[in-house]
């Protein structure tokens, strides 16, 4: 398969040589579904074996990272740490502890993923006096919860969200994403919400200091132009674009997107890495 590769303009392509850290999106890039993609565990091998740290960021906040944990080490990728896996949800606890101290309450529109991953964090799951309305992905989404987060937002508390995603794919098709429960309460309260996850910036800075690395000197790979690509490039870092996900090359272009390199998956840039 012959691979276009797709450069920013700059007078040199990617060095590889120079990664020392890699961000890397999970559906489309380590899976597709219940499908494992080739050469996903050759790839973090590598890593492993050139000492090189990685993270695995994703913005679906609904799971828990143990859940990632769990999956990666049955594809046989093991000894995965859960600080490791920045899910939204993860990236917007960092957030909201940055803003409030320990104790404070937080009204959340979201899964149970969402809710441990905050109560972890020290925050109280309550309504009454809540400092901010945190909205994820909420597959039991309610009138009633739009109410009470519209109450809220108006009555003062800051309104958070995990990510814009406006909707997600699954087996018939395009389903409503957290971005779509935010464009409601938006829309009710006239505020619009902090957003967390790719491609805002908030979310690679949180990897990018887990890892303690330089943006510089950090691989993104993605298969989403408009989140992992657009994202990753806003935050400072290299970018990977593999073909295994959700966008073309052609899309590249219709979106004007620019990533650093396109590789056809992990397979092809282990290759090119390897050959560095």
């Amino acid at each position: 398969m012959h691979i276009r590769m797709i450069q920013t303009g700059a007078a040199m392509p990617l060095d590889l040589t120079r990664i020392n850290a890699v961000i890397s999106d999970m559906d489309g890039v380590l899976w597709r579904g219940d499908h494992v993609l080739p050469q996903v565990v050759e790839f973090f091998n590598f890593l492993r074996r050139e000492n090189i740290p990685f993270a695995l960021a994703t913005n679906n906040s609904g799971k828990h990272p143990l859940t990632y944990v769990k999956r990666l080490t049955e594809i046989g990728i093991p000894n995965v740490e859960p600080w490791q896996i920045i899910t939204s949800g993860t990236a917007t606890a960092s957030y909201l502890q940055s803003k409030y101290p320990s104790g404070v309450p937080i009204y959340m529109v979201g899964m149970p993923g969402l809710g441990d991953v905050l109560t972890e964090a020290g925050f109280v799951m309550e309504e009454e006096d809540a400092v901010a309305v945190v909205s994820g992905i909420d597959f039991n989404f309610t009138y009633e919860k739009a109410l009470k987060a519209t109450h809220l937002i108006r009555s003062g508390a800051a309104f958070v969200g995990t990510n814009g995603d406006l909707t997600f794919p699954n087996p018939a098709g395009l389903s409503p994403g957290a971005g779509s429960i935010l464009a409601m309460i938006e829309a009710a309260t006239d505020v619009k919400p902090t957003v967390i996850g790719k491609p805002e910036k908030a979310m690679f800075e949180v990897a990018v200091s887990r890892l303690d690395t330089d943006p510089a000197h950090c691989l993104m790979i993605g298969d989403r132009l408009n989140t992992d690509i657009s994202g990753g490039k806003n935050a400072g870092l290299n970018t990977a674009f593999v073909l295994t996900g959700v966008h073309t090359s052609d899309d590249a272009d219709r979106l004007k997107i620019r990533p650093d390199e396109t590789y056809s998956g992990l397979g092809h840039l282990l290759s090119t890495w390897q050959n560095a």
